[in-house]
Order: C-alpha cells, then structure tokens, then sequence
C-alpha cells in the first residue's frame, strides 16, 4: 500500500502540472464554443487518410497522447493490478512444471543408509535347538532410468515448454488488456469530467438568460410565461448534475480496481475542466501477418495448438516398448568397522524391457484424447484469428466514423452557439418570442455534449484499435 500511494502521489503531481499548463486554455465561456473546437482538424481527416500500412505502432503506444496522468497510472497497474499478479503466479506455476517434466529425461538417483538386527527362531527344522543373531549395516546408491529411446519422455517436456511459454504470452495478453482498460477508464472518467463542465457553465449561462427574463419581467416587458420557462430549462440542466457524479465516481472506483487500491486514495486526483487530449495522426495498422505475431492471445493460441501436437505425439511414442534400467552400488557388512573394505562392495545392474501389450484399450483412448484436443485447439487458434481481423476492422471504422461525427458536430455546436447568441439579442429588442431562446439553450447544451462524448468515444476507439493490433506490451 506504502507503494501504491507514492506512485499515485507522482500521478497527483503530473495531474497538477498538466492542469496547471492548461489552466488558461480552460477558462473559456462553453457559450461562445472555444474549448470544444481549440484545434482545427486538418485536411488529411476530411480525405479519410487515417491508416497506413507501416510497420506495426510501438509497444508503448500511450505515450503518443503526450499525458503523464495516464502514462503514471499504466505505470501504477502495471505493478499493482491483482490480474497481473495473478499472471505472473501463473507464469511460475507453469515454469515449475515444465521443469519437472524436463527432469523425467534424467535418471534418479537415491542414496539409501540402513543398519538391521534379525533373529533367527531355534524351533525351525532346519536350525532345530540352534538360535541364530544376524546383524547388517549397508549403504549403497541406487539409480532409475527410463531410457527415452522413442522420446515419449522429451515430447512431453515439449509439450509443458510450449504450455509454459503460452502462459507468457497470456500474461503478455492480461497487459495488453490492462493496458487498454486503464486508458479506456481514464478517457471515460475525463469525458464524463468534461459533461460535468459543460453542464455547469451551461447552468451559469442559463441562469444569466432567467436574471434577464426576470428583469423584463419587472419592467412589464416579458410575461410571467418567460420567467417560468426560463427557469425550468435551468433547473432541468441542474438535474442532470447528479447522475453525471455519480458516473464519474464509478468510474474512479473502477480505475481504483485496475489500479489495485482503495477509491479514496485517488480523490482529487483529477478536477473538472480538463480538457480532453487530442490526437490527431495517422495510424500505422501493419500488415495482416505482422498482426498475427503482434497479438499475444494468438501467440499463445498458437503456443496451445503446438503444446498439444507434442502431446500426441508422446501418445503415439508409448505405443513402442521402454528401455529401463535400474542399478545400485554400496557396501554392506556384518560389522560396521569393516563396511567401506573391498571385499564389502556390492553393486547390481538390472535393464528392462518393458512392453504393453494390452492395457484395456487406455492408449488407444489416450491417443484419440490428443488427437481431438489438438483438433479443438487448431478450431480455436482459427476462431481467435477471425475475431483479431474483425475486431481491427470494427476498430478502425469505428475511429474513422467518430472522426467524420466531430467534424460535423463541431460545425452543428457553432452554428447552435450563433443561434443563442442572434435569439438572445433579438429576444432583449422584444422581436422574437422567448421560445426561440429555449429551444436554443436546449439545442446547444445537446450538441455540446454530443460532441463531448464523440470526442471521448473517438479516444476509446482509438484504444480499441491499438488493442485490437496486439499493442500495449
């Protein structure tokens, strides 16, 4: 814990200064529209040149939102999140096990020491009135070994080899995944952050137009009619402020999770007015065979389907006879002062040949096990393949499309924002009713937040197609 809250210290630091660089672009009215459309899109958007075929993006392709909020928060998870503990227990739990399997290739060797005291009875026939004493001490070693001449030991070291490296690239999977979630997260909760903002200076901009109708009102300029409505669509705006913190508290409980702490160590860590990153680049997808080796759930998919090609080989090997040999050298003596001398030594060497020539039919079941194990991982090595091309498609229509949608609900906020402006004005000179103005406050306060979450969504989508490409670790 000690460690976790020096970590989100550093996020609350690079949180502060991030906010503070940004302070003076944040200021700006949400009436007149300026911190919706700070940054023009260029022309290379409207051409739809968004994706190239350039070598697959760097693994730490977060750093390109140019945030050391979010790079600070990867860098907490990465260390503390309990999936990628998890992960990495894994990852030992199956290095263990391709170890032992590794350690069947060898021949065991035991050293046993013994010392035994016997009495032989006098009323036996053949020692009939003669009692006898026998006394042994003994020390030898002894070895076993299966001789792997037809590799049915080495194939299922294989085949624990290919499962350990598997479960690397799972782990490499859970980063990936983490990765995306804490990015997903954090884009979420700052375009909720964002709706907060918008709400707000849409509250003090509406109570601004019910002071003006309530002081037309006093003048006997404006009817009651005026003052009602205008306070209604300035109570409904405030309306929606709860349900957007409690979303914004969800999603800081959820980022607490990723990050493997308590939601309370991360209050205050992020305010509203914070501006939601852009980024405007081209993308480089690769190519659809550098997809496959990018991806680590294909990876290990593939790792899966050679794991268990190993493992039905080491059926069909079991078939063939095995080669074992078992041996011992010690010494043993009646007397322990004389149990090292030559003539003590004793040794054994015992080879076998073992052959199975009926076992109930259990290799020929446990070969069709292999052979169908094999089989469902091959299906589902190509399932995942499917899914990895669809979700890069999905992907990058959908970046694409939500960058056509900002385009356009930047033009419908400007030109929302000009209308309020013109209604406003005409309604103070009494030429226009009063519902041209609150069919313009509530036309506005839509599209803006339209435009928010496009913008946020855009940056989730982003996140999905860098996912979707195998990026991330």
């Amino acid at each position: 814990m000690r460690k976790v809250s020096i970590l989100l210290f550093i996020i609350l630091m690079a949180a502060g200064k991030v906010t503070a660089q940004q302070d003076g672009e944040q200021g700006r009215s949400v009436l007149q529209g300026e911190i919706l459309t700070e940054e023009p899109l260029p022309d290379s958007w409207n051409e739809r040149i968004i994706f190239n075929q350039t070598l697959p993006v760097d693994d730490e392709w977060w750093r390109r939102f140019n945030d050391p909020v979010l790079d600070s928060l990867i860098a907490v998870a990465s260390n503390s999140n309990y999936s990628v503990l998890a992960a990495m227990e894994n990852i030992k739990k199956a290095r263990a096990a391709w170890r032992s399997a590794q350690s069947n290739l060898m021949p065991q060797f035991n050293l046993g020491i013994g010392w035994q005291r016997a009495k032989t009875s006098g009323n036996i026939a053949s020692t009939m009135y003669n009692e006898a004493w026998e006394g042994e001490f003994s020390t030898a070693v002894s070895m076993q070994w299966q001789a792997d001449v037809f590799g049915s030991i080495y194939m299922r070291s294989k085949a624990q080899k290919k499962l350990f490296m598997a479960t690397e690239e799972e782990y490499n999977a859970v980063m990936v995944s983490l990765v995306a979630n804490v990015a997903t997260t954090y884009f979420s909760l700052r375009q909720s952050l964002a709706e907060m903002w918008v709400l707000r200076k849409n509250v003090a901009s509406q109570l601004e137009i019910l002071n003006i109708t309530i002081a037309r009102y006093n003048s006997g300029l404006a009817s009651k009619l005026d003052v009602s409505q205008a306070r209604s669509v300035y109570q409904s705006t405030i309306a929606q402020i709860p349900a957007m913190q409690a979303t914004i508290d969800s999603y800081r409980n959820a980022m607490a999770v990723l990050l493997g702490t308590f939601p309370e160590e991360l209050d205050g860590w992020l305010k509203e007015g914070y501006a939601l990153p852009s980024y405007i680049a081209p993308i480089g997808v690769g190519i659809p065979a550098e997809l496959l080796l990018r991806r680590p759930d294909l990876r290990a998919a593939e790792r899966q389907v050679e794991a268990n090609a190993a493992l039905l080989g080491a059926t069909r090997r079991d078939w063939f006879p095995q080669l074992l040999i078992n041996g011992s050298i010690g010494f043993a003596s009646g007397e322990m002062k004389s149990l090292f001398r030559s003539k003590s030594l004793t040794w054994e060497i015992a080879p076998t040949i073992k052959w199975n020539i009926f076992s109930g039919n259990d290799r020929v079941n446990a070969t069709r096990e292999a052979r169908a194990a094999l089989d469902g991982s091959i299906l589902d090595f190509n399932e995942k393949m499917l899914t990895a091309m669809q979700e890069v498609e999905s992907a990058m229509s959908e970046y694409e499309n939500s960058i056509t949608q900002i385009v356009a609900l930047r033009e419908a906020v400007n030109q929302n924002q000009e209308t309020l402006s013109l209604s406003l004005e005409l309604y103070k000179q009494g030429l226009t009713p009063f519902q041209n103005v609150l069919d313009a406050q509530r036309t506005l306060l839509s599209y803006q937040n339209y435009l928010v979450q496009a913008s946020g969504g855009s940056l989730i989508y982003l996140v999905k197609l860098y996912e979707a490409l195998g990026g991330g670790w």
